[in-house]
């Protein structure tokens, strides 16, 4: 599937993604479980250039990440539903997976931030863990 829409549990937000997703993470960091409410969240990543706001202006919410880059996480201002993150440094926006219209077909294939699961977070086995943000690799490897 190359084109994927999403919005918030109002719809106030909609957004779309022309490209394939990079892939499916799961992030266990201490702000992702903030955001959810305790569990990890599970995030697509799509690329910047293709990721776009067809409806609506989200609010952010600026932080630093623990490498101290700024990390823009969005969410929906009428309903509050997380919505995506624009970490710097990074050609991806993490999009929850729980705003895209569908996700039936995506599994993750790495956990990170680990070492801040707490005990009853679900792993999923066979796939890559890291206690912290993976090593990134350059677009196109």
């Amino acid at each position: 599937m190359t084109e994927r829409t999403g919005r918030c549990a109002c719809g106030a937000i909609r957004f779309r993604i022309t490209a394939p997703l990079r892939g499916v993470g799961v992030c266990h960091c201490t702000d992702c479980q903030k955001a959810s409410g305790g569990a990890p969240n599970y995030v697509a990543l799509a690329p910047k250039d293709a990721f776009e706001v067809t409806q609506g202006e989200p609010k952010v919410y600026i932080s630093n990440s623990d490498s101290g880059n700024e990390v823009r996480r969005t969410f929906c201002p009428e309903c509050g539903t997380p919505l995506w993150g624009m970490p710097a440094m990074v050609p991806l926006v993490t999009v929850k997976l729980g705003a895209l219209d569908d996700n039936s077909d995506l599994v993750p294939n790495l956990h990170l931030y680990v070492e801040s699961a707490a005990p009853w977070h679900l792993m999923h086995d066979g796939i890559p863990a890291f206690p912290k943000m993976p090593p990134l690799q350059p677009q196109g490897e």
